[in-house]
């Protein structure tokens, strides 16, 4: 089975169209989306309905959850909270009663999905480093063999196994077993690791490899559509970056 895994959309439908050629090209089976369909971006409803059409299922973020009033998001800087704010006033009523509607985590056999931390999805707590990883060594006997997760919108991946955790440092890279791996799949939307293309994940349970994908996109059109919302420049700026 190929598993297509995307996550932290955030409302970039130029993105997220490009993202899904590709998956409609590459043979998977599934399509599973970790979370943060909305925030930051201007283009929450198509968004939600492109997602909505072609997972099977997807997690709630936690700008999902803001959006849909299942959190407080008032600690969250000015500018988040801003972009928030305007795609609840904006998104559709069918599209606000999916995101209520989310799933915290999901399984398929010894597939594990989680926006974040998986040891407690509701605390959105982030891991994309060996310290956080090593955090999760009490609870190994608890994980499946594979968990993906999202929410820091890097590309990371951790195993741990043998009374260690390491890194996995490559664009594809196969699942030993006797191990288990936190996976950290990247944003579709707004990438944080210095490459400024759209990235996502497939991973193949038969061939037990996992596997980067990255793929160019319209930037300038998603953020010349944050400056014309007058949401933060920032978040149309950053995309040219990939930060």
């Amino acid at each position: 089975m190929r598993i297509a895994i995307i996550s932290d959309i955030h409302s970039n439908i130029e993105a997220l169209s490009e993202v899904m050629r590709v998956v409609d090209k590459s043979r998977v089976d599934r399509i599973v989306c970790l979370g943060d369909v909305v925030g930051y971006g201007a283009s929450p409803n198509p968004c939600c309905e492109l997602v909505r059409t072609n997972a099977e299922v997807t997690l709630l973020g936690n700008h999902d959850a803001a959006v849909a009033g299942r959190m407080d998001y008032s600690f969250y800087y000015d500018a988040a909270r801003h972009a928030l704010d305007w795609s609840a006033g904006i998104i559709a009523e069918e599209n606000l009663a999916w995101l209520r509607s989310l799933p915290y985590a999901y399984r398929i056999g010894d597939v594990g999905f989680c926006h974040g931390s998986p040891i407690d999805p509701r605390a959105y707590e982030y891991i994309f480093a060996l310290e956080q990883a090593r955090e999760l060594t009490p609870f190994t006997d608890d994980l499946p063999e594979v968990t993906f997760i999202g929410h820091s919108h890097l590309c990371k991946a951790f195993a741990i196994g043998n009374a260690e955790v390491n890194d996995v440092v490559a664009q594809k890279f196969g699942v030993r077993k006797g191990y288990r791996y936190i996976i950290s799949v990247g944003s579709v939307g707004q990438p944080r690791d210095y490459d400024n293309r759209a990235c996502f994940v497939i991973h193949d349970t038969e061939a037990r490899t996992v596997e980067y994908l990255r793929v160019e996109y319209d930037i300038q059109t998603s953020a010349q559509k944050i400056f014309d919302a007058d949401l933060a420049l920032n978040f149309g700026k950053r995309l040219f970056l990939g930060v």
